[in-house]
Formats: structure tokens, sequence, C-alpha cells
């Protein structure tokens, strides 16, 4: 692993770690904002809870402890805003790393982080911790940052290789993140912190932690990233690769006999074109995707009753099968059938995951193994799916974005402000982000209102109509 992807792969680790770890604590963190609140009901939290039972009881009312399933939603929406502020902030995130640098954005984005973090620490108000979540939602930088250094410094021919990096990262710390912070949440502080008679969050532990690794990462890429904006096409344009860009727009592996091409448009139009038609890809793949995520706890809850273990080891056996995927399968078979192609395969994996899902509360009441057992299949599914489709796209989308290098003073050259690498990127993860901050909410109300299956089974036919939209897209590649 060159030395820029090992930097940028243990940067996402810290920061993704750091990020993973309060995903856990969002209905414990609201029950005891609950506690501590709900003698005021003129309060934010209780006004808070007020709207989200209203809208709750207008989908469904459930025959017992309605509470708990109020808590749950608001944790969603919790990550909903989060999802909001990075589809509004990602954009200019991402064109402000073109103008100014890659580093130097990020490192900014990194004191916003730590003020999060602190802000968490310190928060003893339902209000406070929503500001803690606001500051860190318009600073979260890395995941964007880093494709875009990535691609930076990868040849059109690496490219997928080496953004299955970030896939690896998020697999990894989603499977150890959410564990590690329930962990840190029944541990004490020390004596020193609790010494001095300032009251800290009840969680202060975790957000400590978080805080430490969020500095480590801070220092880290002061000390060990270089800036590389400008700089691939500029170590690449000695190579037949690089004459080959433009205009052909090829990608042409130099260390094989065999020669996979993934065409991209050759006008600047069709370029603009495409990448508009795979942030509308990306939105709608994620709307969709990220319901499914929101509501399978739901669904194991209301038809098996699971606890929080058996919970976070299915989800955690999602993480561990995409983590393996990518790093022995994905990145090395994107070179060869294409991007257009992979990502096609993974909607189409999500959409037969689906069918299994849709016929799981079927089966709940009369023969339950069988209905574990289609739940377990729809997971590997959704591995599957978790491993190729966003990785994909992002590779694709960023295949369209100006590769070249003016000769004379090494800066990029720039054919179009919407071809801009960070800009083009930012607007591609916006697009995401939308997705998710919309999907969750529509899914519970399809949940809620129609039951599972109807749910699962609409999402299924979505997902294979995007899957036959993906033609278009897949068509481009040739092997």
């Amino acid at each position: 692993m060159p030395k820029v992807e090992r930097v940028v792969f243990l940067s996402l680790v810290l920061d993704l770690f750091a990020f993973t770890i309060p995903l856990p604590l969002f209905p414990r963190i609201i029950e005891w904002y609950t506690k501590r609140e709900s003698s005021d009901p003129s309060g934010f939290l209780s006004r808070t809870l007020y709207f989200v039972s209203s809208v709750r009881g207008l989908l469904y009312k459930p025959t017992a402890n309605p509470q708990r399933w109020d808590v749950v939603l608001l944790g969603g929406l919790m990550g909903s805003v989060f999802s909001m502020l990075q589809w509004f902030v990602s954009p200019y995130i991402g064109s402000l790393s073109d103008k100014y640098g890659r580093k130097r954005v990020l490192l900014v984005t990194m004191i916003g982080n730590i003020l999060s973090a602190l802000i968490w620490v310190k928060s003893t108000t339902f209000a406070s911790y929503m500001l803690s979540r606001v500051v860190g939602g318009l600073s979260e930088g890395n995941v964007q940052l880093a494709i875009a250094i990535l691609s930076d410094v990868s040849s059109p021919a690496t490219r997928a290789k080496a953004l299955a990096h970030v896939g690896i990262a998020f697999a990894i710390c989603f499977c150890i993140g959410p564990p590690i912070g329930a962990y840190f949440a029944s541990r004490p502080l020390p004596p020193t912190f609790t010494a001095s008679g300032i009251e800290l969050n009840v969680y202060a532990t975790p957000a400590l932690l978080t805080l430490v690794l969020l500095v480590l990462e801070t220092i880290f890429l002061i000390v060990a990233l270089p800036e590389t904006r400008g700089k691939r096409a500029h170590i690449a344009s000695n190579t037949k690769e690089a004459k080959s860009s433009h205009p052909t727009n090829g990608r042409f592996d130099v260390h094989s006999k065999t020669i996979s091409v993934t065409k991209k448009p050759a006008t600047v139009e069709e370029r603009l074109s495409l990448l508009k038609t795979l942030r509308k890809l990306h939105f709608l793949f994620l709307g969709i995707f990220s319901g499914v995520e929101f509501t399978l706890t739901f669904l194991t809850f209301d038809l098996f009753d699971w606890n929080n273990r058996q919970n976070g080891a299915l989800i955690g056996s999602i993480g561990v099968v995409s983590a393996l995927l990518q790093g022995g399968y994905v990145r090395r078979a994107i070179p060869k059938v294409g991007e257009g192609i992979m990502a096609r395969r993974g909607i189409s994996s999500c959409a037969l995951g689906l069918v299994l899902l849709s016929a799981v509360p079927v089966l709940a009441d009369t023969r339950t193994s069988a209905s574990v057992t289609l739940l377990r299949g729809a997971a590997i599914c959704l591995a599957f799916t978790s491993a190729t489709v966003v990785n994909s796209l992002t590779s694709y989308a960023s295949l369209q974005c100006d590769e070249g290098v003016d000769e004379d003073t090494g800066k990029p050259v720039e054919e179009h402000p919407e071809l801009a690498k960070g800009k083009a990127l930012g607007k591609f993860r916006s697009s995401g982000q939308l997705g998710r901050a919309l999907g969750p909410l529509l899914a519970c109300a399809s949940y809620w209102t129609f039951g599972p299956s109807v749910t699962y089974a609409v999402g299924a036919v979505a997902m294979f109509a995007l899957s036959m939209g993906t033609k278009s897209i897949a068509r481009k590649t040739v092997s």
C-alpha cells in the first residue's frame, strides 16, 4: 500500500472509530435526558418528543411501551439531522479543498470535529447535545476529502482499488466501534475527572475516548499527510496511462496483458451528464438502502424479540462479510468488469435481499427457523451490496473529474468548474447524504403504516428498477 493511501486509511480508521462510538448510545442518551428534563414540559426535549410522538401516532400505535418507540425514532431523527447537514455542507467543503488544498481544509474540519466532542463531554442538556451533533454534521469532511485525496494520487487504472480502502475502513469501524462505545458507556470516569465537581455528560467516558481519537487523528494528519491536490496527474504524466486519459478517456491497466477500459465520455457535456446520473443513482440507492438498515432492528425486535447482543451480532456479521468482500474480491474485480457493472451487481443483490426480507414476516409465526434462515440470507445479500455499490459509484464519479496538470505550472487544469475533483465529489457525496437523511424516515412511515412485508417488497421492486436503470452506465464499461 503506497504511503499516502496508508496514511488516509489509518486516518479514516481513527475518524470512523470515533464516529461509530456514540451510535448505539443514542436511545440511552435520550432516556437519560428524558429523566433529567421530564419536569419541564416546555423544554426542548419535551417538545421534540411530543412532536415525534404525534407523528408516530399518525402512522403506528404500539400495543405496549410507546415511549420506547419514540426514543428509538428520535435516535433515527438525530442521525437524519447529521446526514442533512452533510448534504448541505459537502459541496462547500469539496470546493474549498479545490481552492486551498485537501490537507488544509481537512485540518480545519478536524477542529470542528474536536469541538463537537468537547461539547458532548460537557453537554448536560438535550439542547447542548444536539448542538454537538450539529457542529459535527457541519464539520465532518474526512470521508469525502479522503476520497478526493485517493483520487488525486491514484491513476484511473487503480482508482477503484484505492477507494476500496474507504469501504474497508467503514466496515471495520462499524464492526468494532459500536460495541466499544457500549462497553465504555458502562465504565465510570476516573476520580481525577470527577473530583473537580464539574458536571459532565453521563456518557463522558466514550465522549472522552472519541475526543482522544480525534486529537490523535489530527496530529497524525499534520505529521504524515502531504498535500495531494494536483500531484497525481503530475506523477503519472510520464506514463502511457497519463497520455491516454484524454481524449480517449479510458482506463488501461499497464501492469496486465488484459486491458480493461471504463470509457469516460469524450466531451465535458457528456461527463457532466454522467455525473448528474450518478448523483441521482447515489441518492435513490442510499435512500432505499439506509431505510432497510434502519428498520432491520425493528423487524428482529417485532418478530423474534431479539436483544441488543443478537442484533449487534447480525449487524456485525454484515460488516465483517462486507470488509472481506471489499478486501478480497471487489478491489480486484472492478478493474476487470468495470465500476458500472459492479454497481449493478450490488444493487441486484440488494433487491434479492429485500425479496428475502419480505418473506421473513410471512414465515415468522409458523416456521421460525426458516424465517431466521431467510433473514441471514438477506444479511449476506446486503453485505455484498454494502461492499460494492457506493465504492463503485464513487470510483466511477471520480473518473469523470479533471485529471490533467499544466506541464509548465504543475497546477491542475480545470476543464469545467463542475469537474474539479473536490467540488464534483462533494456534490456526489451530498446526494447520497440526502438519501441517508430521508430514507429512514420514509421507511419507518411505510413500515408502521403498511407493515414490513409490503415495505420490503416495494423496496425490492424499486431496487430491481434501479438495477435496470444502471444498464446505461454499465454499457460504458467494456472489457
